[in-house]
């Protein structure tokens, strides 16, 4: 017979609004009480609050979370049960997705509308996104289209285009101030993700090199192409340098290249993510920032770095 798991419910809102009230704790009540409630306690008045969820099977939080999630439709609230040993709540390594996750902009969309091709490029990339084209021949088929490009406007973008996703800078700093590892892994580009990585304090980035031949973009990525086995295979590959368990780890992303890792880690988030992503991942963010991660994990606002 399995065993009942250790879970939390965690409630979490936009920092900004505060839309988290007793009232809608109240209405959740009549669902939790049944099955009994351990601890309960605000993580950060009106955005994030936790109550511990014992001996419960695996279908019965199922069933419970798609309830509660359904009377707290409304609000701008974000409902999920985290599983797992509380020993391993607070992760020792993060995985971060870096376009529309860790910033707020994909760069090759950016990009495309400098070489007038932006329509093109950004309908390959919902559709790359959503699953409905496989990732590495959807990047080639984009990068390709930006050939003759000058390389200098790469530098232009980072500059004036590209913004961090609000709580980026929280996430990281908490979580190596705690002493974990955080790792940036996109499918995007190098030039970006290195100096996303130094801004922000990431240990370690990986991502796609673009070919550059006389100052422009010659239309080619440098192989191998990094995509969703790839970014898999970056959280299996820190899980065992670091000598940790896979219940430490946390992955989070958007996009459909994302599910293989959000899949492995120990806490996979979507966060505002594609249909296909937020369907398939346990646990979803589409209201918070990305300090939602770090309430996730326990942590409560007065211990934000």
């Amino acid at each position: 017979m399995p065993q009942p798991l250790d879970s939390v419910l965690v409630l979490t809102g936009a920092p900004e609004q505060r839309a988290l009230e007793e009232s809608s704790i109240a209405a959740l009540r009549p669902l939790l009480e049944p099955g009994g409630l351990g601890e309960m306690r605000w993580l950060d008045e009106g955005v994030a609050w936790q109550a511990a969820l014992p001996g419960r099977q695996t279908g019965e939080l199922a069933e419970l979370l798609v309830a509660l999630r359904a009377v707290l439709a409304a609000p701008p609230i974000d409902v999920n049960i985290v599983t797992g040993a509380p020993g391993h709540a607070r992760k020792q390594l993060l995985v971060a997705d870096m376009e529309s996750t860790i910033i707020e902009q994909e760069c090759l969309d950016e990009l495309a509308v400098h070489a007038g091709v932006h329509d093109r490029i950004a309908a390959i990339t919902r559709r790359a996104m959503r699953g409905e084209l496989a990732f590495e021949a959807a990047l080639l088929e984009r990068v390709a289209l930006l050939g003759g490009l000058d390389a200098h406007l790469l530098e232009e973008i980072y500059r004036r285009r590209v913004t961090l996703m609000p709580g980026a800078e929280t996430l990281v700093a908490t979580m190596r101030r705690h002493g974990a590892h955080c790792a940036l892994v996109s499918g995007g580009f190098s030039f970006f993700s290195e100096r996303i990585a130094a801004r922000l304090g990431f240990d370690s980035q990986q991502a796609n090199s673009l070919e550059v031949a006389g100052g422009k973009l010659t239309g080619g990525v440098r192989p191998p192409i990094l995509g969703r086995e790839a970014k898999l295979a970056a959280l299996q590959r820190l899980t065992h340098q670091l000598q940790l368990a896979a219940e430490q780890t946390l992955a989070v992303g958007d996009g459909a290249n994302d599910l293989s890792m959000l899949a492995a880690a120990g806490l996979g988030v979507a966060f505002r993510a594609k249909p296909i992503v937020a369907a398939a991942a346990a646990v979803r963010i589409d209201h918070g920032d990305l300090t939602a991660l770090l309430y996730l994990q326990g942590y409560t606002g007065a211990e934000f770095a």
